[in-house]
């Protein structure tokens, strides 16, 4: 997906915000930012926001020395969202149509953002956030191919939300279920470490894409991401980093999201913090 001039200074109090967790420098918050403000001149020459986003984080830990500085609200919110999963697990079993909600309950952790807001409080928004519908849901869709599927990949999003596609990866346990993850911290993206300490690992493989970008760019993938990417029978991709990355690829894909910022919601054709679950045909 192509890169917004909204995109830009979203992108730069992202970063003022990431320089402040790094270090209590002026100095080098100030070196940061100018650092920053010259690749946002130059942003026709990047793919797509997580392309940049990445080179401007890399910005903050060359300047900083801290290869993480999401770190500990990774945990925070790795630990928030396993405190709720006893709450996600009896929702799930109030409902008749289990798979819907599973699903709802998999987007539902993509508000744990800390790249639009790094002070969400879970427990406080969850029960409201749970009874949402989706406003765009391909679930039609998404039940045929379950049918005959045998193999399922999910390319994951936030730390914190991968405690809520573990209650997803446990609802599909009958497919061999991949789950893949940033090749390395950035952003509060989840690693393989984070995912191992949700506890999906054991309802699922992980795996890093081999690429460090905050969306799953297949240029920069790895063979090993890109022949289960295109060999599995379903692909489910979490968050707007995904869909910015991946939305334009051309492949049979599940956009599985909240829209949390005008330009997506408007990509979608939903309205702001709608929920999505979101066909992509192969083009």
């Amino acid at each position: 997906m192509e890169i917004f001039l909204d995109c830009l200074p979203c992108m730069l109090r992202q970063v003022l915000e990431a320089s402040r967790m790094a270090t209590d420098k002026p100095e080098l918050h100030e070196k940061i930012i100018e650092e920053s403000i010259r690749i946002l001149s130059d942003y026709k020459k990047y793919r797509c926001s997580p392309d940049m986003g990445r080179a401007m984080h890399q910005t903050v830990k060359k300047h900083t020395g801290v290869s993480d500085p999401y770190a500990m609200i990774k945990d925070r919110d790795i630990k928030a969202a396993k405190k709720v999963y006893p709450l996600l697990i009896h929702f799930l079993q109030k409902k008749q149509n289990n798979l819907y909600w599973a699903l709802k309950i998999a987007a539902v952790g993509n508000i744990i953002d800390s790249a639009i807001n790094n002070n969400v409080n879970i427990e406080d928004c969850i029960e409201k956030e749970l009874e949402k519908e989706f406003s765009t849901c391909d679930i039609d869709i998404f039940e045929n191919k379950l049918k005959t599927a045998k193999r399922l990949l999910i390319i994951g999003d936030n730390a914190g939300e991968t405690v809520f596609d573990r209650v997803l990866a446990e609802h599909l346990s009958q497919l061999e279920i991949i789950y893949t993850v940033r090749s390395e911290p950035i952003i509060n993206d989840a690693t393989v470490k984070d995912a191992y300490d949700s506890g999906l690992g054991d309802y699922a493989k992980i795996i890093s894409t081999g690429c460090n970008v905050p969306g799953a760019i297949p240029e920069e993938c790895s063979k090993e991401f890109l022949d289960l990417f295109n060999s599995v029978d379903i692909v489910i991709s979490k968050g707007q980093g995904n869909f910015e990355a991946l939305s334009d690829y051309g492949k049979e894909v599940f956009f599985l999201l909240k829209a949390k910022c005008p330009i997506i919601s408007q990509k979608l054709d939903v309205s702001l913090n709608d929920y999505v679950l979101k066909y992509n045909k192969k083009g």
